[in-house]
Protein backbone atom coordinates (compact mmCIF):
# COMPACT_ATOMS: atom_id res chain seq x y z
CA UNK A 1 0.00 0.00 0.00
CA UNK A 2 1.13 3.89 -0.42
CA UNK A 3 -0.28 6.87 1.14
CA UNK A 4 -0.58 10.40 -1.02
CA UNK A 5 -0.15 13.99 0.35
CA UNK A 6 -1.83 16.38 -1.16
CA UNK A 7 -0.91 20.16 -1.07
CA UNK A 8 -3.74 22.07 -2.03
CA UNK A 9 -3.70 25.36 -3.27
CA UNK A 10 -0.23 26.50 -1.96
CA UNK A 11 0.01 29.53 -3.82
CA UNK A 12 0.74 32.55 -3.74
CA UNK A 13 -2.16 34.76 -3.50
CA UNK A 14 -3.45 32.31 -1.23
CA UNK A 15 -0.58 32.94 1.45
CA UNK A 16 0.31 36.55 0.96
CA UNK A 17 -1.53 38.17 -2.01
CA UNK A 18 -4.81 38.97 -3.45
CA UNK A 19 -6.80 36.83 -0.65
CA UNK A 20 -3.36 36.02 1.30
CA UNK A 21 -3.85 35.70 5.34
CA UNK A 22 -1.49 35.59 8.29
CA UNK A 23 -2.78 32.29 9.12
CA UNK A 24 -1.77 31.14 5.66
CA UNK A 25 1.51 32.70 6.30
CA UNK A 26 2.01 31.06 9.17
CA UNK A 27 1.35 27.30 8.17
CA UNK A 28 4.06 27.59 5.22
CA UNK A 29 6.87 26.27 7.37
CA UNK A 30 4.42 23.41 8.90
CA UNK A 31 3.49 22.13 5.07
CA UNK A 32 7.22 22.54 4.12
CA UNK A 33 8.08 20.09 6.80
CA UNK A 34 5.42 17.81 6.32
CA UNK A 35 6.55 17.51 2.95
CA UNK A 36 10.03 17.06 3.36
CA UNK A 37 9.34 13.93 5.91
CA UNK A 38 6.46 12.02 4.12
CA UNK A 39 6.82 8.47 2.89
CA UNK A 40 5.03 8.45 0.11
CA UNK A 41 3.90 10.44 -3.04
CA UNK A 42 3.24 14.12 -3.38
CA UNK A 43 0.75 15.93 -5.53
CA UNK A 44 0.19 19.41 -5.96
CA UNK A 45 -2.79 21.23 -6.96
CA UNK A 46 -3.11 24.69 -8.22
CA UNK A 47 -6.59 26.91 -8.45
CA UNK A 48 -6.26 28.16 -12.08
CA UNK A 49 -8.39 31.26 -13.73
CA UNK A 50 -8.27 32.74 -16.93
CA UNK A 51 -8.33 36.76 -17.35
CA UNK A 52 -11.77 36.69 -17.74
CA UNK A 53 -12.48 35.31 -13.87
CA UNK A 54 -14.58 38.10 -12.95
CA UNK A 55 -17.10 37.31 -15.79
CA UNK A 56 -16.94 33.45 -13.82
CA UNK A 57 -19.79 32.60 -11.47
CA UNK A 58 -17.00 32.29 -9.20
CA UNK A 59 -15.91 35.60 -9.91
CA UNK A 60 -18.95 37.06 -9.70
CA UNK A 61 -19.55 36.09 -5.87
CA UNK A 62 -15.63 36.76 -5.34
CA UNK A 63 -14.90 39.43 -6.83
CA UNK A 64 -11.39 39.37 -6.32
CA UNK A 65 -8.66 38.15 -9.30
CA UNK A 66 -6.51 35.71 -8.15
CA UNK A 67 -4.20 32.57 -9.16
CA UNK A 68 -4.75 34.09 -12.90
CA UNK A 69 -2.55 31.43 -14.73
CA UNK A 70 1.11 32.59 -15.67
CA UNK A 71 0.98 35.31 -12.85
CA UNK A 72 3.59 35.41 -9.43
CA UNK A 73 -0.17 34.79 -7.25
CA UNK A 74 -0.63 32.10 -9.25
CA UNK A 75 2.74 29.99 -8.27
CA UNK A 76 2.60 27.31 -5.72
CA UNK A 77 4.71 29.01 -2.98
CA UNK A 78 8.91 28.74 -4.22
CA UNK A 79 9.79 26.94 -0.41
CA UNK A 80 7.69 24.27 -1.76
CA UNK A 81 8.13 23.49 -5.18
CA UNK A 82 11.52 21.21 -5.19
CA UNK A 83 11.65 19.49 -2.48
CA UNK A 84 10.25 16.71 -3.63
CA UNK A 85 9.10 15.58 -7.23
CA UNK A 86 5.53 15.89 -7.18
CA UNK A 87 2.61 16.10 -9.96
CA UNK A 88 1.05 19.30 -10.05
CA UNK A 89 -2.52 19.27 -11.39
CA UNK A 90 -4.46 22.58 -12.30
CA UNK A 91 -7.82 22.86 -11.01
CA UNK A 92 -10.29 25.58 -12.68
CA UNK A 93 -13.01 24.51 -9.64
CA UNK A 94 -12.60 24.13 -6.33
CA UNK A 95 -13.17 20.11 -5.90
CA UNK A 96 -11.14 18.47 -8.87
CA UNK A 97 -13.02 15.42 -10.45
CA UNK A 98 -9.57 15.39 -12.85
CA UNK A 99 -7.72 14.71 -8.99
CA UNK A 100 -10.43 12.27 -7.73
CA UNK A 101 -9.95 10.30 -11.02
CA UNK A 102 -6.51 10.07 -10.86
CA UNK A 103 -6.39 8.75 -7.24
CA UNK A 104 -9.12 6.19 -8.52
CA UNK A 105 -6.72 4.70 -10.95
CA UNK A 106 -3.66 4.85 -8.95
CA UNK A 107 -5.71 3.07 -6.59
CA UNK A 108 -6.59 0.63 -8.73
CA UNK A 109 -2.86 0.34 -10.14
CA UNK A 110 -1.82 0.07 -6.30
CA UNK A 111 -3.97 0.18 -3.02
CA UNK A 112 -3.99 3.10 -1.16
CA UNK A 113 -3.80 3.26 2.45
CA UNK A 114 -4.18 6.94 3.27
CA UNK A 115 -4.50 10.24 1.54
CA UNK A 116 -3.31 13.13 3.00
CA UNK A 117 -4.69 16.76 2.37
CA UNK A 118 -3.03 19.85 3.97
CA UNK A 119 -2.94 23.67 2.35
CA UNK A 120 -5.19 26.64 1.91
CA UNK A 121 -8.39 27.03 2.24
CA UNK A 122 -9.63 24.62 4.31
CA UNK A 123 -13.57 26.20 3.72
CA UNK A 124 -12.92 25.92 0.78
CA UNK A 125 -10.81 24.17 -1.83
CA UNK A 126 -9.26 21.26 1.01
CA UNK A 127 -12.94 20.48 2.36
CA UNK A 128 -14.78 20.39 -1.17
CA UNK A 129 -11.26 18.15 -2.52
CA UNK A 130 -11.98 16.12 0.34
CA UNK A 131 -15.20 15.11 0.12
CA UNK A 132 -15.21 14.57 -3.73
CA UNK A 133 -12.37 12.12 -2.81
CA UNK A 134 -14.39 10.55 -0.08
CA UNK A 135 -17.14 9.74 -2.74
CA UNK A 136 -14.98 8.47 -5.21
CA UNK A 137 -12.91 6.59 -2.87
CA UNK A 138 -15.10 5.70 0.21
CA UNK A 139 -12.58 3.01 1.52
CA UNK A 140 -9.74 4.62 1.49
CA UNK A 141 -8.23 6.56 4.70
CA UNK A 142 -8.21 10.65 4.09
CA UNK A 143 -7.14 12.56 6.51
CA UNK A 144 -6.43 16.35 6.99
CA UNK A 145 -3.65 17.66 8.93
CA UNK A 146 -5.06 21.05 10.40
CA UNK A 147 -1.89 22.11 11.32
CA UNK A 148 -1.01 22.36 7.71
CA UNK A 149 -4.13 24.33 6.53
CA UNK A 150 -5.65 27.57 6.93
CA UNK A 151 -9.05 28.99 6.61
CA UNK A 152 -10.48 32.41 4.95
CA UNK A 153 -11.24 32.76 8.95
CA UNK A 154 -10.11 30.93 12.54
CA UNK A 155 -13.48 30.19 12.71
CA UNK A 156 -14.55 28.73 8.84
CA UNK A 157 -11.28 26.94 9.20
CA UNK A 158 -12.66 25.20 12.38
CA UNK A 159 -15.83 24.75 11.37
CA UNK A 160 -14.40 23.09 8.31
CA UNK A 161 -12.58 20.63 9.81
CA UNK A 162 -15.87 19.73 12.14
CA UNK A 163 -17.82 19.05 8.58
CA UNK A 164 -14.97 17.16 7.72
CA UNK A 165 -14.95 15.28 10.61
CA UNK A 166 -18.60 14.57 10.62
CA UNK A 167 -18.24 12.90 7.21
CA UNK A 168 -15.44 10.32 8.76
CA UNK A 169 -12.50 12.38 7.41
CA UNK A 170 -9.66 11.87 10.25
CA UNK A 171 -8.65 15.02 11.44
CA UNK A 172 -4.86 15.23 12.60
CA UNK A 173 -3.85 18.36 14.70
Amino acid sequence: MKNILLVIDMQNDFIDGALGTKEAVAIVDNVKSKIENFDGEVIFTRDTHEKDYLQTQEGVNLPVEHCICGTLGWEIRSELTGIREGKVIDKPTFGSRELAELLCEKNKAEEIGEITLVGLCTDICVISNALVIKAFLPEVKITVDASCCAGVTPESHRNALEAMRMCQINIEN
